[in-house]
């Protein structure tokens, strides 16, 4: 078993690199590496476990979920915080709302079994998303908006899909009392998650260990705790996660690069755990009897409940016509909606199995069509940008106190006002150190003398209060 496993990993990961090259999502290349080694296929191993898989991808979507927290900048979540906050919350119920009466009157299907289907498929794949967004340098204000949405709409999907079935399994008992738990897992999960924040700080300040691992597994309790918490005091634990991984993530505290790297580094394990498993739950054998209206609900979701979802959340927004087209084709989905779908299974809904089948199969849809075009439809309306140059080195530091000073990456830019000057002609402050210089995959260890030329990548030490100014100095 450890033997196939370990080939499935390496599989997976040997299909990033395929997926890069066609623009085809993460999320593809690992289902597929999952369907054909499960029963219908190549059979070396057989799982059929819903509940097992629920509790599974439970824990882990805690963490993927605080890493797409963790890596929202208050900087960029400031300039597109209304679009999509408004496209993550009043977004998301509006695409249930459309898709599930479209269900409701055209498949003949119960009205809330039709909101259990609808809110399951309602939110966006963050890891998707964000492979697109990276491989193709897309506008900025289009590619945050669509990155900061993504990571924030999964905790409203959830929610309102664990509303419906509880009303569909009679879960709830009273409507005023539903309506008053709905507010708090809410509300209540936010104020959870910025005194799980505030706490979280403390103890990293406090902790002062010379071993880098330790903050790492300190990290993990914290983000453990912070969903454990919420669950006990029945709060929405995936959106005090969030949360949570977002106040943290824009403050400074100690070893964090380390801790920035080791969850990027978990996360994709995560996800391939998640999605290797959702592949080996999959059979499709089963998707000729869903095949029409898998179709039905991918065609409703992109060419009707998402435009109208965009429109009408981006109606006081400052996006044209043609962002708009671009955020519209932008809803690809992912790995969440088929983990909710497996949710009716855990409430013993007897439809569970047709309620998978369906999910599945509509999103493997969505990421073939909206996932491999995306980047095209962002060429066609001129969206693109210049591909920045990556630095082939990570240069941080590592402080086992919290402090004002970072290592910050700034690229010097086309036409940079700095380019041909020299290092001492900048005139930085004493509390300035550049430490290194990455030029054409190289690090170059700088002098007073080094000239600057286009395209550079500066690692800087300074004070967080003046990155900006230097950004500046160098880039305007």
């Amino acid at each position: 078993m450890i033997l196939i496993f370990s080939l499935l990993i390496i599989f997976a990961m040997l299909s990033t690199k395929l997926s890069s090259k066609i623009g085809l999502p993460l999320l593809i290349g690992f289902i597929l590496v999952g369907i054909l080694a499960g029963s219908d296929v190549l059979n070396l191993y057989y799982f059929d476990n819903a509940l097992l898989t629920k509790r599974i991808a439970d824990i882990l979507l805690i963490f993927i979920i605080f890493e797409g927290g963790f890596r929202i900048t208050k900087k960029n979540f400031e300039s597109v915080a209304g679009t999509s906050l408004t496209l993550a919350t009043l977004g998301v119920a509006l695409t249930s709302s459309v898709l599930g009466i479209f269900i409701h009157y055209f498949l003949k299907l119960d009205i809330i079994y039709s909101f259990i289907i609808a809110s399951i498929i309602s939110s966006t794949d963050a890891s998707a998303v964000f492979m697109i967004t990276k491989e193709n340098p897309i506008k900025n204000k289009l590619a945050t908006t669509l990155n900061i949405e993504s990571a924030a709409n999964d905790p409203m999907a959830i929610l309102l899909t664990l509303t419906f079935i509880q009303i569909y399994t009679k879960t709830f008992h009273s409507p005023i009392m539903a309506i008053i738990l709905l507010i708090w897992q809410f509300f209540g999960g936010i104020l959870i998650a910025y005194i799980c924040y505030k706490t979280t700080l403390f103890i990293f300040d406090k902790f002062q260990s010379d071993n880098r691992g330790n903050y790492n597994i300190l990290i993990i309790g914290c983000i453990l705790f912070t969903y454990g918490i919420s669950d006990l005091l029945h709060a929405n634990s995936i959106i005090s996660v969030f949360f949570m991984g977002y106040w943290f993530g824009n403050k400074n505290f100690p070893s964090k690069q380390g801790v920035s790297n080791f969850l990027e580094s978990i996360t994709i394990i995560f996800n391939i755990t998640i999605f290797i498993m959702l592949g080996l739950l999959a059979f499709p054998s089963r998707f000729i009897y869903v095949w029409k209206s898998a179709l039905f609900i991918v065609f409703v979701m992109m060419f009707i409940a998402r435009p109208v979802a965009v429109f009408l959340s981006t109606l006081f927004f400052k996006y044209n016509y043609k962002e708009k087209i671009f955020l519209m084709w932008g809803g690809i989905k992912g790995a969440v909606p088929i983990v909710l779908a497996t949710y009716p299974a855990a409430y013993g809904m007897k439809e569970s199995n047709l309620i998978f089948d369906s999910i599945f199969f509509a999103v493997f849809l969505s990421c073939i069509i909206q996932g491999t075009t995306l980047a095209t439809l962002a060429k066609f309306l001129k969206f693109t940008e210049k591909r920045k140059p990556l630095s082939p080195y990570s240069v941080e530091l590592h402080s086992t106190k919290t402090t004002n000073f970072e290592m910050y990456e700034i690229l010097v830019q086309d036409n940079a006002p700095c380019i041909n000057k020299k290092l001492f002609e900048l005139n930085f402050d004493k509390d300035v150190l550049i430490s290194s210089i990455i030029r054409n995959g190289n690090l170059i260890l700088p002098k007073g003398n080094t000239t600057i030329k286009e395209n550079d990548i500066l690692y800087i030490l300074t004070n967080e209060i003046k990155i900006n100014e230097i950004n500046q100095r160098i880039n305007s």
